[in-house]
């Protein structure tokens, strides 16, 4: 199939070229371009598209590419949060995603951002390469023996929890589904509110749907512990980023580390080192010592990328071959 494959950065060619080439060698033409209205066209002539989680994928764009003769949408992602999926059925665009890569990807980069924040590792390096070794400000606490609140046992989440038990932490969780492995571990499934005000650290693996978004609200904020540490790894609209400044200004929270952030589109994964940032909730978030924000890089390690091309590829082939994906996307997210 002729596939065009937007948000194309140097790493998704040299994944996505070297499965095609073991797997099935489909025609792909890579675009640097975000998919959006204005850059829709570059499809003319593709049967499928792929896109990844910052493209916009709305009726206008949907209606668009089905005009143009596209019959699927391959997401190289987990999340499909961005897509009109009432839109793509009625112009009859199947869509599938990657249900899954590399869980371990997500969950460990979660735990790095735990321990960062806790030891102050980031600023520790940059002290000592100023010749400062002084410690003062760098004082953490032991996970051991801690209680933490991982909200959303799905892959991601379950792996995290069985890390966070191997260093020794009470584990408490929230999800629709309690997942078998967590509960044979000894994790403690609760409410949200007990959850949030139980727990040392919280941290968000859940998927962004109309039940989780901002779920962290004022009112969240209020019912945690003083000093907490928040982490998100899941999806940037889980938080109200409003909100969350409110509880760093006040105390509430301790510590906040970001993998993801609400407003990410037009930030992330764009080198705008030589530009300012127009985004005034996001400049404010990064005056806070005790904030660390990582740029969507939770998925970002060798394993992660083979398997997210693998799975693209098969996607695709599978549809040119049986008129169907291997991994639609369900109707409806937990």
């Amino acid at each position: 199939m002729h596939v065009a494959i937007f948000s194309a950065k140097p790493y998704d060619i040299s994944f996505l070229t070297r499965a095609n080439t073991a797997q099935a060698g489909h025609h792909l033409h890579f675009h640097a371009a975000r998919l959006a209205t204005g850059t829709m066209a570059l499809a003319q002539g593709a049967e499928a598209i792929c896109a990844f989680v910052n493209d916009r994928l709305g009726r206008p764009v949907l209606e668009g590419l089905a005009a143009a003769g596209v019959r699927l949408v391959a997401l190289r992602s987990a999340g499909y949060n961005h897509v009109d999926l009432a839109a793509a059925r009625s112009v009859g665009i199947e869509v599938c995603f990657v249900p899954s890569y590399s869980p371990h990807a997500v969950a460990e980069h979660t735990l790095a951002l735990i321990l960062t924040l806790n030891r102050k590792t980031h600023r520790a390096w940059a002290r000592v390469r100023e010749g400062n070794f002084e410690l003062d400000g760098l004082m953490g606490f032991d996970l051991y023996g801690k209680t933490v609140g991982v909200i959303g046992t799905g892959r991601i989440g379950s792996v995290l929890a069985q890390i966070l038990l191997g260093f020794g932490c009470r584990v408490i969780a929230h999800d629709p589904k309690p997942d078998p492995d967590c509960l044979a571990r000894g994790v403690a499934y609760l409410d949200i509110a007990p959850l949030l005000s139980a727990s040392d650290i919280i941290t968000l693996q859940c998927p962004l749907t109309e039940r989780t978004h901002h779920l962290v609200d004022d009112r969240a904020v209020a019912r945690m512990k003083t000093g907490v540490m928040l982490i998100n790894t899941s999806r940037g609209a889980v938080i109200d980023t409003s909100a969350v400044i409110r509880g760093l200004k006040s105390g509430r929270i301790g510590s906040l580390g970001l993998d993801v952030y609400e407003e990410e589109g037009e930030l992330f994964f764009e080198d705008l080192s030589d530009r300012i940032i127009p985004d005034d909730v996001f400049a404010r978030l990064l005056t806070f010592p005790n904030v660390l924000i990582t740029g969507h890089q939770g998925f970002f390690t060798t394993e992660a990328l083979t398997a997210i091309a693998e799975t693209t590829l098969a996607n695709i082939t599978a549809f040119e071959c049986d008129g169907a994906a291997l991994h639609p996307v369900p109707d409806r997210q937990m």
